[in-house]
């Protein structure tokens, strides 16, 4: 872990640099700025990066999460790779960071690894999220040498009872296998990826953890540890998954009610330089819209940029700019908003 790990992840974000997505990255930006200070929307650049989900399932019932608790109004499905070649022969020349993750256990997908193959072959960098459990060493080289350039491994606890006590029907013995045999792949096939990065998100019953997360992130030598805040859905009522260390908390409690530490701004970089694409081809405004209630439009009707330029994505961020406290997924989420982490 550290500055050489860094350096070798930025050089593989700087591969996928190309002249026109700067251009157009620089228009995002200078619009954003533009109306955040007129409060007046000019939005004429195109997304610079997109989550792409690859599959609603997901083997393990965390009870936060919408795929663990099987709570989604919309269908549990997968991705095809036909349609997500579409959309990458539909977006590539402007996106340059593709996560391919929303909902679900990405590897559930048997066409991952081509649709991760088929968007690195578009020099387009890719980064997604699994519980690590389905990592052989046959599976392992193929994640390599997919061009997967980040995977990020979700370990919120050092023993199993602690990780089992979040990530429900979870082995954290196959967590700890499959991170050797993706270090073991990589140093096999003499790759420098995927950059390798445990998640910790920090819950009351693990935060004591984090010294040891630590020492077992340098014994397993992955490229990097993140210790993030816990995102909780009844945050208002009940303080259950909350940390009592509040630097570990996204909550401050208020005459007896849990809230935001800082207030919500009328602002949302997200709505100028990225979207969020469901498994059957939804286009939504961010991940934090995890049941797709606001849908843009769907790309089984309609191409990418009529879309992302139409009346509804226009009239969502007009309103956001006028009050986004009024947006039901703007209430839980850390845009605009100081979070330590």
């Amino acid at each position: 872990m550290g500055v050489i790990s860094i350096v070798k992840n930025s050089y593989q974000i700087l591969r996928c640099v190309s002249w026109p997505r700067i251009k157009n990255a620089f228009i995002l930006w200078k619009e954003y700025k533009q109306t955040k200070k007129t409060g007046i929307l000019k939005h004429t650049a195109l997304p610079f990066s997109l989550s792409i989900e690859p599959t609603t399932s997901c083997n393990l019932r965390c009870p936060q999460c919408p795929s663990g608790l099987r709570a989604f109004t919309r269908p549990t499905g997968m991705l095809q790779k036909e349609v997500f070649e579409k959309i990458i022969d539909q977006v590539h020349k402007h996106v340059g960071y593709l996560t391919m993750y929303f909902q679900g256990e990405p590897f559930l997908n048997q066409s991952f690894l081509e649709m991760i193959h088929y968007a690195s072959r578009h020099k387009i960098y890719t980064a997604t999220s699994s519980n690590a459990h389905y990592f052989t060493s046959k599976v392992a080289e193929e994640t390599v040498k997919s061009g997967l350039n980040k995977l990020i491994i979700s370990i919120d606890g050092v023993t199993q009872e602690s990780y089992k006590h979040y990530r429900i029907g979870g082995d954290l013995n196959k967590v700890l296998d499959g991170t050797k045999e993706l270090i073991k792949a990589k140093r096999k096939l003499g790759k420098s990826t995927p950059h390798i990065v445990w998640q910790f998100i920090v819950f009351k019953h693990n935060e004591k953890e984090i010294p040891e997360i630590k020492r077992l992130a340098k014994e397993y030598k992955v490229d990097s540890l993140q210790i993030k805040t816990a995102q909780v859905y009844d945050f208002e009522t009940t303080d259950q998954w909350i940390p009592e260390n509040k630097k570990w908390s996204r909550y401050t409690e208020v005459n007896g009610k849990m809230v935001f530490k800082n207030s919500l701004l009328n602002h949302c970089w997200r709505m100028w330089h990225s979207a969020v694409i469901t498994w059957d081809g939804s286009v939504v405004p961010c991940c934090f819209d995890k049941d797709a209630s606001h849908s843009m439009g769907s790309l089984q009707e309609k191409k990418f940029k009529e879309i992302w330029y139409g009346e509804a994505y226009n009239n969502f961020r007009t309103r956001l700019l006028a009050g986004r406290g009024s947006i039901d997924i703007c209430k839980n989420c850390s845009e605009g908003t100081k979070v330590f982490i």
